[in-house]
């Protein structure tokens, strides 16, 4: 047999019917189904989310994501023509939120210099081009911009949800509580507000948080063959010292570190110091991007969802479970017809 290249795009792609895509969340939202994938010997648990209990060990802690998504999706009319635009907006380059990093459609049409009408008649200009359909676009000096999305924006599903029937707060945690995100800390989607609180007071599992605001670093996809070569758009986020304290005392004590979502793992992993298990308060744009050969120095076992091939996520759990456990946990998840994406069922990796 061949010899896997572990930094060859191809060694990420398999093949997913697109029937298994999820357009839609279960209800009760703790009601997929959850793959436990043991990283240490390979082996494989079918169950639901609602027995993640079972898995988890008093003393844990679970560090969840408490970013919420915005309606970040706008649309327009470019102001000098015809041409209909799609405006995404990934994430403020100021502190009045009316300057953003946003992507844009049809990028070719809007170059810097040109304007674009909303819906609702207020006029952002596009102001620099940073790449491909990536610009910098400002809203008026006198805008309240978070007013306006909530009036005219759209929570912006992704491109492979097609058909749904889900509500905006489908596509929130139970727990969203800052503003910042373009998509959904998807692998959190799974906890109702129940759950966690049976998780606390009866298993012992201890809740931590951070923040990391869902940009295009999470979702433009690798274009180049060696995934070395591939750049991760820097994303926000921020350990505060309240869980950067009890994740230092779960250490010291052996305790795990269960990261819900590749979100928290990419922040937990971007403020840890050096190659000590040990983990710093603070915030900063991460660009961190993880792949086999990555010593994970805080996360001890994750909860996420089942993700696109060729994409950096599926890098990341890779680089968690082993190359082989993951795609063989992949290849059985197709087989036994889990839902993917976004909406779909969740993995444990632990």
């Amino acid at each position: 047999m061949a010899q896997i290249d572990l930094f060859d795009i191809e060694s990420y792609a398999y093949e997913l019917p697109e029937k298994l895509i999820a357009q839609n969340p279960v209800s009760p939202r703790n009601h997929s189904r959850l793959l436990v994938l043991d990283r240490h010997t390979g082996t494989m648990t079918h169950t639901y989310f609602y027995e993640l209990e079972h898995f988890l060990k008093e003393g844990d802690v679970l560090v969840l994501n408490d970013t919420r998504v915005i309606p970040a999706r706008l649309y327009g009319v470019k102001e000098k023509g015809t041409a209909h635009v799609e405006i995404l907006l990934l994430k403020p380059l100021d502190a009045t939120w009316t300057c953003w990093e946003a992507l844009v459609r049809p990028g070719r049409r809007l170059k810097k210099g040109s304007a674009v009408r909303l819906k609702n008649g207020v006029l952002v200009s596009i102001e620099n081009a940073l790449s491909e359909g990536v610009r910098v676009v400002r809203f008026p000096e006198e805008s309240n911009v978070l007013s306006l999305l909530e009036e005219i924006g759209e929570i912006p599903f992704p491109p492979y949800i097609k058909h749904t029937s889900a509500s905006s707060s489908d596509y929130q945690t139970v727990f969203a509580k800052r503003n910042g995100s373009s998509a959904a800390p998807t692998a959190s989607l799974h906890f109702t507000q129940a759950q966690l609180q049976h998780l606390v007071e009866e298993h012992g599992i201890t809740l931590a948080w951070v923040t990391l605001h869902v940009g295009l670093g999470t979702f433009r996809p690798v274009q180049v063959s060696d995934i070395r070569q591939h750049n991760i758009h820097k994303e926000y986020c921020e350990v505060p010292e309240s869980t950067a304290s009890l994740i230092r005392k779960a250490k010291a004590e052996k305790r795990r570190v269960i990261a819900s979502g590749t979100t928290v793992a990419r922040t937990l992993e971007s403020m840890s110091v050096d190659n000590e298990e040990v983990i710093r308060q603070g915030c900063k744009n991460t660009s961190l991007f993880i792949y086999p050969g990555y010593n994970f120095k805080i996360v001890d076992g994750l909860i996420t969802n089942f993700h696109l091939p060729r994409s950096t996520l599926l890098m990341l759990v890779a680089a968690l479970a082993g190359y082989d456990n993951i795609m063989n946990a992949y290849k059985t998840a197709v087989e036994k017809e889990y839902r993917f994406f976004s909406f779909g069922d969740a993995m444990f990796i632990c």
